[in-house]
Order: C-alpha cells, then sequence, then structure tokens
C-alpha cells in the first residue's frame, strides 16, 4: 500500500485519498503485532538543509510562535459563538478534530528503546521522556488517557477507545489522522525512522498544546488536566517540561552520525503536516459557527442510508428518497428544501414537526437520531429566520456544500504498491503567519523523488546466534516473525515435559486472594536455602569469569521479555504499566549510571574481558560464547515481541525471573564476586529492587493478579485453569528441562506450528 501527497492537478489521482489511507494506517499501526507498511519522508526534507541556515532552536522558536498565533487564531472564534449551542458545537469540532493525535501523545517514541539499545545515552533520554508521557507506574495516567477524560466529560467519547476506534467515527475527517497516521508507522519501524521521531517529537513539544484545544481551553477552563495535554510541560512541578526532555534527546543523537540531518527534516516534515491539519480543522471549526453547515453534514453522514426508506414521502416534488441520494455529495439541496417545507417551522425547533412529530418517542424516526444530532436540528432550525427560507452562502452566493474540503484535501494523491507508505507533501518553509483558512485551490508541486528505505532480506535465521542479533532491533520480516513465534511454541511445550514432577512452582489453581502469599513463601524458601548452604565453597575465579561471561548475552538485555510492553496501548494498561515500570527500571529510569547493562559491563571489564557492542554482529559471534548461552536469551528476545500472543506467558516468565534471585541466588553471587575483589554492585541492586514487599516480584505478582482478575469478564467464567496453565507454563520457562525427551516436544512442537498442524496440551497456543 503506497499513500503518497503530491501535486493536487496530477491526472487520475483522487485528492483525498492520502488522508483515506492515513486514517487505515492509523489503525494498522496501533498493532504491536502487525506489519505497518513502510513511511517514507520526501528527500526534499533534507535536501533542502543545506540550503537553510536555520539551527535546531530557530526551528523550535518557529513551531512555538506558530502554535501561539494559532491559537489566538482559534480562541478569536469563541467570541464570534453568539449562543451555548454555538460554542457547544465548536468545543466539539474541535476536541474531535484533535483527538486522533491527542489520544496517542508521545505513542511515536514507545519502540526507540530496543535490547540492543538499551545502553545508549539516546535510548535512555527518550524512554526518559516517554516514561513521562506514560505517567509511569500508574495505569492510564498516560497524556493519552487525560484527552480521553477530556472527551468523556464532553460525551464525545463513545468512540475513544481504544484510540484505533476513532476511525470509525465519521465525525472525525480523515486530516485529523494525516500526521498520526505516518508517526505511529514509523513508531513501528524505529530502525529506519530513529532521528525523524526525535524531531518529530521535539516539534511537537515545541508547539505545546495543540491550537484547537485553546478555543477549548477558553470555553471550558475546568474541563480538562491542561498540563497532561501539552506534551512541552512537565507532568509534575518538580520534573523537567516535556519540551526540556525532548531537547536532550536531540542532543544525543550523535552530531556526525548518518542520522543526524534526518532530526530537522523530521521536525520540519512534522511542522508542515502540523500546520495544514491546523489550517484545515480551522475552516471545519469555524464552518461550524454556520447552524447550516453542521446541518448539512448531518444530512450527508444520514444519506446513504436514508435514501432506501423516503421514496414515498415528497419535498418540494420530489421523493425524499431522491433528495438524500443527492445529499450524499452535495446536501443543501436538501436543506433548502426541508427549511421550506411544513416539516419545518423556522425560528421554532418546538413547534416543527420534524423534531415534534417525525422523531420524537412516538414518531416513525425514533431514535434515527442521537441527542446530538437532535442538538444540531434544534439550533438550524433556531437559527432559520421566521418567515424566510434561509440559505447558507458564500460571498453572497448560493452554493450547495459537497464533502467538505481542506487544505490537505487539494495536496494529496494516492498510487498502490505492497508495502510503501510514501507521505510526501509541499517542501516550502511553513509559514511563519498561516493565514487561519489557506487557499484551498492552490496547486501543490510534485516532490521529484522520495527516499525509500532499503528492504530488509525476509529469511529465517539459521543459527542461534544470527537469530540474537537480528531479534535484537525492533526490526521485523514475516520470516523473523514465524521464527520467534516457533521458537517460543516450541520452548513452551519443553517446559511442560515433566510437569507432574516439577518442583516449586505457582500453585496449581490460582486463589483470587492473589499470589503474593506465594510469593512471600518462595522468599523464606530461598532464605532457609541460602542459610543451609552457607557453609559451601566459592567457585573458583576461573569459573566465576567464566559464568559470568556466558550469562552476558542475557544480563545484556535484562528485561528484553517486556519489551513488547513499551507499547502505548500496553504501557498504561492495569496490567501492562506494571511491566513497564519494571523494563524502565531495568535500564537505570533515564539514568546511565543505574543502567543494569553497563553495571555489568563494568565487571566484566573489571574480570578483564571487553565484549563488543551489544547489538552489534561481532558480540553474536564472540568466540568466547557457548553456543548454549544463548538458547534462553533467544527466547526471552522471542517472547518479549509477542506481548498480546503469549501475554500469560510472559506474565509468568516475569514471576520466575523477578523473584529467581531474590534472598539466595544473588546473596550466594554477592560472596563469589567479594572473595575475588569483584564490584557487587549488580547483585546488590537486583536483591533490593526484585524485593517481595515493594519491587518488582511483588509487581510481577501484583500484574498477574490484576490479569487473572478479568479473564472471567474478558474471556468468559470457566476460562481462569487454561489461562493459569499458560501462566505456570510461562514461569516454568526460565528453566525447562534440558532432556532428549524435552528437546523432543520442543522440536515437534516447533514443526507443528512452521506447519500449521494442530498440536500441543492443554492451555496451548494455537
Amino acid at each position: 500500500m503506497q499513500c503518497q501527497q503530491a501535486a493536487a492537478g496530477t491526472a487520475g489521482r483522487r485528492p483525498r485519498a492520502v488522508a483515506e489511507e492515513c486514517r487505515t494506517l492509523y489503525a494498522e499501526a496501533a498493532d504491536p503485532e502487525g506489519f505497518p507498511p513502510r513511511v517514507a519522508l520526501p528527500d526534499e526534507y533534507s535536501r533542502a538543509l543545506t540550503a537553510s541556515a536555520r539551527t535546531l532552536e530557530d526551528w523550535e522558536r518557529r513551531a512555538g510562535a506558530w502554535s501561539a498565533r494559532a491559537g489566538d487564531d482559534y480562541r478569536a472564534l469563541a467570541a464570534r459563538a453568539a449562543d451555548q449551542e454555538s460554542r457547544d458545537a465548536l468545543v466539539r469540532r474541535a476536541a474531535l478534530g484533535a483527538a486522533p493525535l491527542a489520544l496517542v501523545s508521545g505513542a511515536w517514541l514507545q519502540w526507540l528503546s530496543s535490547p540492543g539499545n538499551g545502553d545508549s545515552e539516546l535510548t535512555m533520554r527518550t524512554l526518559a521522556l516517554y516514561a513521562q508521557d506514560l505517567g509511569a507506574g500508574h495505569p492510564g495516567a498516560d497524556r493519552g488517557s487525560a484527552y480521553r477524560a477530556l472527551l468523556h466529560h464532553l460525551r464525545l467519547a463513545e468512540r475513544a477507545a481504544p484510540a484505533t476506534r476513532l476511525t470509525q467515527d465519521p465525525q472525525v475527517s480523515d486530516l485529523a489522522f494525516a500526521l498520526p497516521g505516518p508517526l505511529l508507522a514509523m513508531s513501528r519501524r524505529p530502525d529506519e525512522h530513529r532521528a525523524e521521531l526525535v524531531g518529530a517529537d521535539l516539534c511537537l513539544r515545541a508547539a505545546g498544546l495543540l491550537p484547537p484545544l485553546a478555543l477549548v481551553r477558553e470555553l471550558l477552563p475546568a474541563a480538562a488536566d491542561w498540563t497532561a495535554l501539552d506534551p512541552g510541560a512537565a507532568r509534575r512541578a518538580d520534573t523537567p517540561t516535556g519540551l526540556a526532555l525532548a531537547r536532550a534527546a536531540a542532543a544525543a543523537l550523535p552530531a556526525g552520525s548518518p542520522d543526524a540531518p534526518g532530526l530537522i527534516a523530521g521536525f520540519r516534515w512534522a511542522l508542515d503536516l502540523l500546520q495544514r491539519w491546523s489550517s484545515g480543522l480551522y475552516e471545519e471549526v469555524s464552518a461550524a459557527l454556520d447552524p447550516a453547515h453542521d446541518m448539512a453534514e448531518l444530512l450527508r453522514l444520514r444519506a446513504r442510508e436514508a435514501a432506501l426508506y423516503h421514496q414515498e414521502f415528497k419535498v418540494a416534488g420530489r421523493p425524499l428518497g431522491d433528495w438524500f441520494a443527492e445529499a450524499r455529495t452535495a446536501p443543501h439541496g436538501l436543506l433548502r428544501a426541508l427549511a421550506a417545507s411544513r416539516l419545518v417551522r423556522p425560528g421554532s425547533p418546538e413547534r416543527s414537526p420534524l423534531l415534534r412529530g417525525l422523531i420524537s418517542e412516538n414518531g416513525p424516526m425514533f431514535r434515527i437520531f442521537s441527542p446530538a444530532d437532535e442538538a444540531v436540528i434544534r439550533r438550524w432550525i433556531r437559527s432559520l429566520p421566521a418567515g424566510a427560507v434561509a440559505v447558507a452562502d458564500r460571498g453572497g452566493q448560493a452554493t450547495d456544500v459537497p464533502v467538505p474540503v481542506t487544505a490537505m484535501d487539494t495536496a494529496v494523491e494516492t498510487t498502490m504498491d505492497t508495502d510503501t507508505v510514501t507521505v510526501t507533501v509541499t517542501v516550502t518553509d511553513p509559514d511563519p503567519n498561516p493565514a487561519p483558512s489557506p487557499d484551498t485551490t492552490r496547486p501543490l508541486p510534485a516532490p521529484a523523488a522520495v527516499r525509500a528505505p532499503a528492504a530488509r532480506r525476509d529469511r529465517s535465521p539459521g543459527t542461534l546466534r544470527e537469530a540474537y542479533h537480528l531479534l535484537l532491533s525492533r526490526g521485523d520480516t514475516p520470516a523473523l516473525r514465524r521464527y520467534a513465534t516457533g521458537y517460543v511454541h516450541g520452548w513452551l511445550a519443553r517446559s511442560r515435559v515433566g510437569w507432574d514432577t516439577a518442583g516449586h512452582l505457582p500453585p496449581h489453581h490460582w486463589d483470587p486472594r492473589g499470589l503474593r502469599p506465594w510469593l512471600q513463601e518462595q522468599h523464606d524458601r530461598h532464605g532457609r536455602e541460602f542459610e543451609q548452604g552457607a557453609g559451601a565453597p566459592v567457585p573458583s575465579r576461573e569459573a566465576l569469569v567464566d559464568a559470568t561471561v556466558q550469562l552476558a548475552p542475557l544480563t545484556l538485555i535484562d528485561g528484553s521479555w517486556l519489551q513488547g510492553f513499551t507499547d502505548y496501548g500496553h504501557a498504561s494498561s492495569d496490567v501492562g504499566h506494571l511491566l513497564f515500570s519494571t523494563y524502565w527500571d531495568e535500564l537505570g529510569n533515564g539514568d546511565l549510571g543505574l543502567n543494569h547493562p553497563l553495571i555489568y559491563r563494568e565487571v566484566l571489564r573489571e574480570m578483564g574481558v571487553e565484549l563488543p557492542p551489544t547489538a552489534s554482529r561481532e558480540f553474536a559471534q564472540w568466540p568466547g560464547f557457548r553456543e548454549e548461552s544463548f538458547e534462553l536469551p533467544v527466547y526471552w528476545l522471542c517472547i518479549g515481541r509477542l506481548p498480546r500472543t503469549f501475554l500469560p506467558e510472559v506474565l509468568g516468565l516475569n514471576v520466575a525471573m523477578e523473584l529467581s534471585g531474590v534472598g539466595g541466588g544473588y546473596r550466594r553471587a554477592r560472596i563469589g564476586l567479594e572473595a575475588y575483589g569483584f564490584s557487587t554492585r549488580f547483585v546488590d541492586i537486583h536483591n533490593t529492587i526484585d524485593n517481595v514487599a515493594t519491587g518488582h516480584s511483588a509487581w510481577a505478582a501484583d500484574a498477574v493478579d490484576a490479569y487473572m482478575a478479568t479473564v472471567p469478564s474478558v474471556l468468559g467464567p470457566g476460562c481462569e485453569p487454561g489461562i493459569w496453565e499458560r501462566v505456570r507454563t510461562g514461569y516454568r520457562s526460565l528453566n525447562p528441562p534440558g532432556g532428549r525427551r524435552a528437546r523432543r516436544a520442543a522440536r515437534h512442537a516447533t514443526r507443528a506450528y512452521e506447519n500449521r498442524r494442530p498440536y500441543g496440551n492443554k492451555g496451548e497456543v494455537h
């Protein structure tokens, strides 16, 4: 699929197609396990940089100044609203027009971290910014949820959860998806768009509160948490602003790197689309001051269905069904005919048969219109001069009102391809003083070329080492996805072998009172086992170093089994916020000094071992690693990509991982490290942050309990045993049996998945 914005005048193109495609893209890109099409920004944005002396700071100032002026223009509309109905209409248009972007505020940063770059400064800076957007540590505290609360307050939230449902709302124009659609798709391909995403994010922070929301705040100052809705603001008084964090992220991008030009290119692209969207929405909002405009739009939206039912009833000598058929593209003829008909008493909605009879509770059209629709009809009838037929006009000329056309509509085209979405717009400097209503008839020159990313070779990894290397990034292909899913199926099948004789698993049945009591029991057991083995000799220095080295492929990707929970929809959910908080903690909460992979590398250096960068091919091929040292890491990397498919297993694995060393294992490791003079910081940190009272182990148990509590209502009563068995399987998958029978079961399960044959035991994922 390719959606390309180009010249409006090119023959054979549909001018609204790009916005329609971006609407689809918005929904497709929300799937954390999907394959969104590629998005290519035009080369002109990058090429123009050489001719521009503006710095990033200059562009920030331009974005902020434009946003302030545009916000003033929107606020001025409030003064033109003559009554409460008009003010309500303005608020409705502005709030719905901003919804696709505001409901995913910050989501474009969701995949910029990966197991391979978790120790980089850029990752830490962007993850710190993203964590603030999410209100990390609290469910439903993300900026998008704050906007959803505003929509609830306005009673406009029918299709606001999840945000992808907005694509089904005819009140939200295609234009509203032109920026967030490509941004979300780019977020799913961060290796191709890292710099552009950082630049686009900085633009949105510099712009601050979206201009149309200035109108909403003007009319309803107490309706929302306006600080949360401003991506450039801080979430709390004692934290950095979003803009400051975005600047830090941009500064972390190496100036001499090949991606550096993409920073300003992404900024300019986002500002261009932001201005076009705001100008187009301004037209829609200002048009809502005319009650006839909203009524015409209501007729257009209802026309298709209505055309089937009104052939017998005539208005102005024509069957009403014919009027409705025409109204699908030109509703104003029907609007004039209705105004002159016996159905309407101009100026008196309470006396009009349309409201008093046809759509009343005893009328033949009862419930055809929603309460909001009825408000539109009342407002229109009340606006009609008594004794006259009101005709909406522009420049004094009565006109039909076709499907609304915006500046973006005239600037776009589409062509179809297989896997690339090319979003291009005119490359002129954004006007620092744009008119509120731009010239929508001016054709725009087509870009000369676009920069399409090279296609990744689609083949399955041939070895564990190759799989490890490929899985370290967020990049994905169908073949790599099949490999990852098959590997997880095989690993879980292996984990179920010898199930009845396995020890220390979670209880056979989930107790609605929660998992915490069992967690405490396991912690006590770890403590007893440590005390009983207190006199055991420490391993030799050589053995300790070797064990530390062999754990490096695992430990340097700490938290990778949770990488899928950076997804915006998961990261702030009742279950997922605990998993995101754990992931964020593993990487140091934005502090490189607390970053677990970096701390582990410090221990290795003390041992005289200097490893290549984790994301490099040289790391995976380093001869000092044994092949089996990649088995569990590859499982972590595979299951971390599938947060929805294997959610119960991830929850169980997370409990096992966070509990595994607390109270015993970390204390034993500390004795060994201390005996040879090595730093114990890594194990000390884990023994505290993984604690069973307030640490990662406790969060892991709480996430399981939160999930299990929803199973009856979401999946249906009686599903709990099967889901709980999957959680227990995930728990055992941290340390599955390794015998011949177990490995045979793994191979069989993997082949069965690859061949798409039904297989598996109770609780298996098919």
